[in-house]
């Protein structure tokens, strides 16, 4: 099924592995109930619980949302074993399971693997779909097949860079932007993946285009936006410079900073992050990445940029909260209280 201009933005909420499983599911059956569209679980073996655990809990605990990994990886995990996991989770939510796949970082880092290049991207997600698709695969000399493949299973591929932009837009089926909200970055990503689509014959406008964005439900975005400065740093340290400079944000962060552990993103003493990264993260450049690239403010302006993007051809959102040990049981509530009442309203007239 192609996206359509005329249907409603789906709206998901990332649910970080971070408890027993079967509180997992109940946290995405409270989702459900507010009436999210999804729910997305990452993958990262030492950070989390088992993705295809807790997508398997899931499945059995809801009804309705759709089911997600963002992102899974085909480094730790062999293309063949993702297939068996990925057709195992499709077969308990008929329809509603989309497998997205990245390049490891968070996965591979803490176990001293290096990320997938564009190259095993493209070889790993060959293979998968033709696995999934129940075709026969040469394995070194070895031909093996997927015994029970299963129902149809979409790939969206996550992507942030030009080139694996490009390689989602040619080969995925759909795509997960890492690129926030901004128009300005979120035209370029799009740009990248029409030139991808067109090397298969296809327009970027048949493709599900999902962003991921931080959010926050307040009337104080400048105390909020605080705590996005870990985010920001690690964003510099990790080549997006130009990506913040859209937006006037000018950092200079060292390649690596002492005192948080595993890394920026995921460090486990939040506040102690925050605190070391003022060094090089100021309170209104934090703020400017909140209002530019983030979904944070009053219900209302939160409702207004997501009709936004909408109407820029973006199908999805999913949203996260600032953190990754706890569940998002507040950003669940506020939107679903508010946010997503409004939208429906709109889309509604």
């Amino acid at each position: 099924m192609t996206p359509s201009q005329d249907s409603a933005l789906r709206v998901g909420i990332r649910i970080p592995p971070c408890d027993r499983v079967d509180r997992l599911a109940e946290t995405a059956l409270r989702a459900e109930t507010f009436g999210f569209d999804q729910v997305w679980f990452p993958d990262s073996q030492l950070l989390w619980r088992d993705v295809f655990t807790v997508l398997t809990a899931t499945a059995l605990a809801t009804e309705r949302i759709g089911l997600g990994s963002a992102v899974t990886n085909l480094a730790t995990r062999h293309p063949a074993v993702v297939a068996s996991a990925a057709r195992s989770v499709a077969e308990l939510a008929p329809g509603r399971f989309t497998l997205g796949l990245g390049v490891g970082n968070s996965s591979v880092g803490p176990v001293g693997m290096r990320a997938s290049t564009r190259a095993e991207m493209r070889a790993g997600i060959t293979m998968l779909k033709a696995l999934l698709d129940g075709q026969e695969w040469d394995f070194g000399g070895v031909t093996s097949r997927l015994r029970d493949p299963g129902p149809k299973i979409p790939i969206h591929l996550a992507a942030s860079g030009p080139r694996n932009l490009q390689l989602a837009g040619e080969i995925a089926d759909g795509v997960i932007l890492l690129s926030g909200v901004s128009p300005r970055t979120l035209a370029g990503a799009v740009s990248h993946v029409s030139e991808g689509a067109a090397v298969s014959g296809r327009s970027v406008a048949s493709l599900p285009l999902t962003v991921s964005a931080f959010c926050a439900v307040t009337d104080d975005v400048e105390a909020a936006a605080r705590l996005l400065k870990p985010i920001c740093a690690s964003i510099a340290q990790n080549g997006g410079a130009p990506f913040l400079a859209l937006a006037g944000i000018e950092l200079d962060v060292p390649a690596k900073v002492a005192g948080v552990y595993p890394d920026l993103v995921h460090a486990e003493d939040w506040d102690a992050a925050v605190k070391i990264c003022s060094e090089w993260v100021s309170d209104a450049a934090a703020l400017r990445f909140a209002e530019e690239f983030c979904l944070f403010g009053t219900a209302d302006e939160i409702t207004g940029k997501l009709t936004a993007l909408r109407a820029e051809g973006v199908t999805s959102v999913f949203l996260q909260h600032v953190g990754s040990y706890d569940p998002p049981t507040e950003l669940i509530e506020s939107v679903g209280s508010t946010v997503l009442p409004a939208l429906a309203a709109g889309s509604s007239r």
